[in-house]
Parts: C-alpha cells; sequence; structure tokens
C-alpha cells in the first residue's frame, strides 16, 4: 500500500518552511499532495491560481510532489487523493496545541487518517505565512523567507 500524504494549507504566500517541512518528510511517503485549502472566512493576499502556479515551479523536479486546491473538510481531501496521512508542520507549543483539537476532530471524522506532526528547523521557527504577508503589506523585504519563484512574484527580483 502506498504511503500517501495530504500537507493541508492556505499557504499564502509559500515560504522556506513550508519547502522545509515538504522536503524533510520525503522520506516518509511514496506521494505528498499539497492542498491549497480555500476557506470563505479569509481573504487571501495571492490567489488559489498563484500559489498552486508557485508550488508546482517549486517541486518541478520532484514527482512525488503535487498540488491541488480544494474546499470543504481536509479529510474529504485525503479520501479524493487516497491520502491515509496529514502533515502539519509546528513551531511552538501552542502550534501543536490548535493542530491537535484538528487532529482529533479529523480522527473523529474518519479513523482511517493520521496526522503526522514535524516540527520546524530552527532557521524557520519564526516563519509564518502571516508575519510574511504583514512585511510585504508594509514595504518591508521578506525575501530571506520566500523560495525564489515567490520572490520573483512578489517582488520582480
Amino acid at each position: 500500500m502506498q504511503r500517501i500524504c495530504l500537507f493541508p494549507g492556505t499557504f499564502d504566500p509559500v515560504t522556506l518552511g513550508h519547502v522545509d517541512i515538504v522536503q524533510r518528510s520525503l522520506d516518509m511517503f511514496d506521494k505528498i499532495y499539497i492542498g491549497i485549502g480555500t476557506n470563505a472566512n479569509k481573504a487571501p493576499m495571492y490567489s488559489d491560481e498563484e500559489r498552486l502556479e508557485w508550488i508546482k515551479e517549486i517541486f518541478k523536479d520532484e514527482p512525488r510532489v503535487d498540488a491541488l486546491i480544494y474546499e470543504g473538510l481536509t479529510v474529504n481531501c485525503c479520501e479524493r487523493v487516497g491520502a491515509r496521512f496529514i502533515l502539519r508542520g509546528i513551531r511552538y507549543v501552542s502550534d501543536f496545541e490548535y493542530e491537535k483539537v484538528i487532529a482529533d476532530m479529523n480522527r473523529s471524522l474518519d479513523p482511517n487518517i493520521e496526522t503526522i506532526f514535524l516540527t520546524c528547523s530552527p532557521q524557520f521557527t519564526s516563519v509564518a505565512s502571516t508575519l510574511v504577508r504583514d512585511v510585504i503589506r508594509n514595504g518591508g523585504d521578506a525575501t530571506p523567507f520566500l523560495p525564489e519563484v515567490v520572490r520573483k512574484a512578489v517582488y520582480g527580483k
């Protein structure tokens, strides 16, 4: 049986922290789907399609990674792609507390899905999309936190 994983999130924008989590998890899974979840309560800074293009470009040389846009329950997206695992990155203890509640709910909805938590590499602990968006909105330089394709799209560099 293939080990298929869904890495869900908004990825608004994709950061080096996201890339690090995916790269470090490649040995654990046969296939990783990066799922861009749409949320009616959030107004993203970048379009779903732009984020999808970024992810596909970042991982274009890695056939085990694919990306998609989904709406609704994450467990339903898992079912659609055949994923038995959900991957989540953890920076702080507070992230774990929040993510564990979601993992418990997902397990209640589908007991066959396990959530795997990976802690961030130390250099990416402070890299959060929310903070990166704030830096960009306020004219700051967020390039140290962004993959090259995202840097070029955001700053034209």
